[in-house]
């Protein structure tokens, strides 16, 4: 990256987070790669960023850094960038990379421990909430540093009317009664593996109500969980230091969780299979 580029100076790049699986079967399976790709290319139009790849050869090139690298379970980030360009005017032209590395769940594999943020959610009318933008992670790193340094494992954000909104890095599900709730669009980024939930329990037939919910509506779940590419679906043990009343074990989270997993390693795909 260029020293005098607009991203390294204002965090004005797009980027994707997503995951591949060594799948049942042996295989490498990059999950959703039309989705994070087709996503990428909407950040980078919604902040004014060139781009000229397409979405088939972003994922050729994404299996073609894997194979490079030998790895299957891996996290892959591609950034679009701008060149030097130290005024505000447009670019005329970005530039893309695509790293990959070994990485295990973000948040853990242990129930996390969440507190309510002092920081909130940026106004949508002041950014573009759906791209998936660097500049919008300061506000990220903020509240999740914040709670660490208070001795909790993450943060929970509201939105700036003071409802739930998500995490630093990932959506949010929360359980009470066999129904679940979870903020809906406009003030969080809609996320690829939030959409993989809702799939989820649909196909498990567990009702789902998208809406603006508190933090006293969160108080009294039976139990919630954090979802991301990066966390993928990992749950809570307690919010605001009240533990959930459900076992994790005993909970529809728990349900979604394991299909989640199984989705991705395509282990069902391989038992029809047999």
């Amino acid at each position: 990256m260029d020293l005098y580029s607009q991203s390294l100076h204002y965090g004005y790049s797009v980027f994707e987070g997503i995951r591949s699986y060594r799948t049942a079967a042996g295989t490498t399976k990059i999950f959703k790669a039309t989705e994070h790709f087709d996503r990428l290319q909407r950040s980078a139009e919604a902040l004014n960023l060139p781009y000229s790849w397409s979405t088939p050869e972003l994922i050729e090139a994404s299996y073609e850094v894997l194979k490079k690298n030998n790895l299957q379970d891996a996290y892959i980030r591609p950034v679009v960038y701008a060149p030097a360009n130290m005024s505000f005017n447009l670019n005329t032209e970005s530039f893309t990379t695509i790293q990959t590395w070994e990485m295990a769940p973000f948040l853990g594999d242990k129930l996390l421990k969440v507190m309510t943020s002092s920081f909130q959610r940026p106004n949508p009318k002041g950014f573009k909430i759906e791209a998936k933008a660097a500049g919008h992670y300061v506000n990220s790193i903020l509240a999740s540093q914040e709670a660490k340094a208070k001795g909790y494992d993450e943060a929970l954000l509201t939105d700036m009317n003071g409802y739930i909104a998500e995490g630093p890095g990932a959506n949010i599900f929360f359980e009470k009664s066999g129904r679940l709730y979870t903020p809906a669009t406009g003030n969080i980024l809609p996320g690829i593996t939030r959409a993989t939930v809702l799939e989820i329990c649909e196909e498990l037939g567990i009702p789902v109500e998208e809406g603006r919910f508190t933090p006293h509506d969160l108080s009294r779940a039976d139990a919630a969980f954090f979802c991301g590419t990066a966390a993928e679906v990992i749950g809570w043990e307690s919010y605001d230091d009240k533990p959930f009343p459900t076992q994790w074990k005993e909970s529809l989270s728990r349900k979604i969780q394991q299909a989640y997993k199984d989705l991705v390693t395509e282990k069902a795909l391989q038992l029809e299979t047999i």
